[in-house]
């Protein structure tokens, strides 16, 4: 009976033993496997990378677009400086007979509005039937010239979404022909098509975007100068069929 007791004991024993050793070596097998887990990062450049050659042509777009718009914009805005004395002060020179010195001023101006003034000026004597037409023309001649590159900003807008369009159907090409290669649809085996249709994709539509908005910006500041050239050319013609005093 005793030696029964003992070798119930020592099973127990060995059995203890057996599965704290299954323990350990678990605990030593998966600890590493717990660490082995790490989060995969990629950086913006790397992905944008991933958007295969059509990313090219997009990317010298969108530098053409960002060069029109800043310098249209820098040009309009330095077009657009306002003079709310420039009338007044031509009536005194007009009137008084000054007729040199008020085209002077506007030469000094260096403006549209100043510009489109001084071939107004040029022609006082004329009929002010022929003083409207050289304003008019005038005036069409200065905004022609603001309007310089910005008819490219249009064309950016409507042809980038297509070369993105493009790179999607480069991209699903590729999809499947890595399937074909692999003979299996497994995420690793698609994942490089996959970047390369949705960034090219959105890198079309992101210059389409800015290029829309450039041109139709731009459009909107000749707008406005336009519409003040308008005003000044009524109120310099206004100022013609004023009596001298």
């Amino acid at each position: 009976m005793l030696n029964f007791i003992l070798q119930i004991s020592t099973a127990a024993v060995t059995g203890v033993d057996s599965l704290a050793n299954s323990a350990a070596v678990t605990g030593i097998q998966t600890a590493p496997a717990a660490n082995e887990i790490t989060e995969t990062k990629i950086s913006l450049f790397k992905m944008v990378m991933n958007g295969g050659p059509i990313l090219i042509p997009l990317a010298l777009m969108l530098l053409v677009t960002l060069y029109i718009l800043v310098e249209r914009l820098l040009t309009i805005g330095k077009a657009s400086r306002k003079n709310p004395g420039l009338v007044n002060n031509l009536k005194d020179m007009i009137h008084s007979g000054n007729i040199a010195n008020a085209r002077a001023l506007c030469k000094s101006n260096n403006t549209p509005e100043a510009t489109m003034l001084e071939q107004g000026i040029s022609r006082i004597g004329q009929p002010i039937e022929e003083i409207r037409e050289a304003l008019n023309k005038s005036g069409s001649y200065e905004i022609s010239k603001l309007e310089k590159g910005v008819g490219i900003l249009n064309i950016m807008g409507r042809i980038a979404p297509m070369f993105g369009f493009i790179g999607t159907i480069f991209g699903v090409i590729k999809i499947f022909y890595d399937i074909a290669l692999a003979n299996t649809v497994e995420i690793g085996v698609i994942s490089t098509g996959l970047y390369q249709k949705m960034i090219s994709s959105s890198g079309g539509l992101v210059v389409g975007v800015i290029a829309f908005i450039g041109y139709h910006w731009v459009n909107s500041r000749l707008d406005k100068l336009a519409h003040r050239m308008e005003n000044t050319q009524i109120e310099f013609l206004d100022m013609l069929n004023e009596p001298s005093k």
